[in-house]
């Protein structure tokens, strides 16, 4: 049987490949044994995205957690984690599951785990469900129409409930007569119905299903939101972008210029609206690979930094024990104070426009906030894809010790999670082999964009890939 692994953020497979009705009854299985070991009468919330295959594995993932008395809550349709997260709460279940491979290409699908506390499940409860997959095949037995009868399967409009949530958290009816118009892009991805309730007027892209994702991944990345870049650089009247990934749980933004805003802005915009301008306190969190800036704000500020390894579990897990007012990753995933601990695409987004509204000023003039305080930076991050060797040879590089990329010598490094080394002049590069996807990840930041290439290119270079 094959030996499943959870990831940075869960299990994630080719669909028909690893990805099976069999492997993810086997992962359903282990779950059931354990939430047997935490209550005699265990509930879970299960939803599915817009990728292939969703309802199917749902189905099977439902057929297996009734089968061993799990009371079982779903909605009839695809959903985003955010939904999902919050479910959890808000129906006191003990754990969440989504059938989701995130923003991965299309070919696969995925496994998340929620835990109780409306955020990712934690590192060593994980551990614990991993190392209860049986080596044999899991019995497939029931119908839902059965399970429903006996009330071990209970229907829910979950996307009702997390619209009605959004709704009591901000004035959307403000918000939909802001003068920053917006362009949202649900890259084929779960958030497409919520936002076309919440904002009629807004200009919406990719808002309807596609199992493809026509062929591209629904990662927000600049490279994959060229017709929104190109829609708000060509109407006047937008001034306002939102991506979300293919689960929701991921952001990206665009100016009035079309020009993208990545999470590390993001991050530095929601530390300094919500503390300069709400008075709000707390604890950032941020990941391994986030910018340098994110240290040198809350310094400003006085406020604590911690640094995680990559994946918003580590994240969570403190945001369930401390006061943490942003908790974020490079990757687009933040989580706001107020909120669940939970990455939240749709949320993040609005924290934003509410901000843009709140002062009058565009998301151009508040990025230049920030660049008053911290200074002005630019980044990028190359996916390679590599063979096996070729990866290892480059980590074995990195774990030798590497004292200077080409011109750029190193003046400290962070190995958390990675390789990250800090370079002269507020620069850095990190190197990491990703922990769901077959890829050497090769981030980088300097003062300009000439400089961030240049050292893209060096990094590359020295470690022969």
């Amino acid at each position: 049987m094959l030996n499943i692994k959870f990831g940075t953020d869960g299990w994630r497979a080719i669909i028909a490949q690893e990805y099976t009705v069999q492997n993810v009854a086997r992962v359903t299985e282990a779950v059931c044994i354990w939430l047997r070991q935490q209550s005699e009468s265990p509930s879970v919330v299960i939803g599915y995205d817009c990728r292939f295959g969703g309802e199917l594995f749902t189905e099977t993932a439902i057929k297996v957690l009734c089968s061993h008395g799990v009371k079982v809550y779903t909605h009839g349709g695809f959903v985003s984690t955010p939904m999902i997260s919050f479910a959890v709460l808000q129906y006191k279940c003990h754990q969440g599951i989504v059938i989701t491979a995130s923003h991965n290409p299309p070919s696969y699908n995925g496994f998340k785990l929620k835990g109780a506390h409306g955020g990712p499940t934690p590192p060593h409860q994980i551990a614990e469900v991993e190392n209860l997959i049986p080596d044999r095949e899991t019995e497939i037995t029931g119908d839902l129409k059965s399970f429903e009868a006996s009330g071990l399967l209970v229907y829910v409009d979950l996307e009702k409930d997390y619209e009605d949530y959004i709704r009591s958290k901000f004035d959307i009816a403000g918000l939909n007569q802001s003068p920053f118009k917006m362009a949202y892009d649900a890259m084929f991805g779960a958030g497409q119905n919520v936002m076309k309730n919440l904002f009629p007027k807004a200009l919406h892209l990719h808002c309807e299903v596609n199992p493809s994702f026509k062929g591209i991944a629904p990662e927000p990345l600049h490279k994959n939101l060229l017709e929104l870049s190109e829609n708000i650089k060509n109407t006047p009247e937008l001034k306002f972008g939102l991506a979300n990934d293919g689960d929701a749980d991921r952001i990206a933004l665009y100016d009035e210029d079309g020009k993208y805003v990545d999470s590390h802005h993001i991050i530095l915009l929601l530390i300094h609206y919500l503390h300069k301008y709400k008075n709000l306190s707390g604890k950032v969190a941020i990941a391994a690979s986030t910018t340098l800036r994110v240290n040198k704000l809350c310094e400003i500020y006085g406020l604590p930094c911690e640094v995680t390894p990559i994946g918003f579990k580590y994240i969570s897990e403190i945001m369930m024990h401390e006061d943490v007012l942003v908790g974020g990753e490079e990757s687009g995933g933040i989580s706001v104070k107020g909120h669940i601990p939970e990455r939240d695409g749709i949320y993040d987004g609005l924290v934003i426009y509410e901000f843009m509204n709140e002062t009058g000023k565009s998301l151009k003039e508040l990025c230049a906030e920030i660049y008053a305080i911290v200074g002005a930076f630019f980044y990028e991050r190359a996916d390679l894809h590599l063979l096996e060797s070729e990866k290892q040879r480059a980590i074995a590089l990195c774990k030798d010790g590497i004292d200077a990329f080409g011109k750029y010598k190193v003046v400290d490094t962070n190995f958390i999670d990675g390789f990250k080394y800090e370079l002269p002049n507020n620069c850095w590069t990190m190197i990491r082999a990703s922990g769901t996807e077959p890829l050497l990840r090769i981030y980088a930041e300097g003062n300009t964009v000439e400089e961030v290439n240049d050292i893209l290119a060096t990094v590359r270079a020295t470690l022969g890939v």
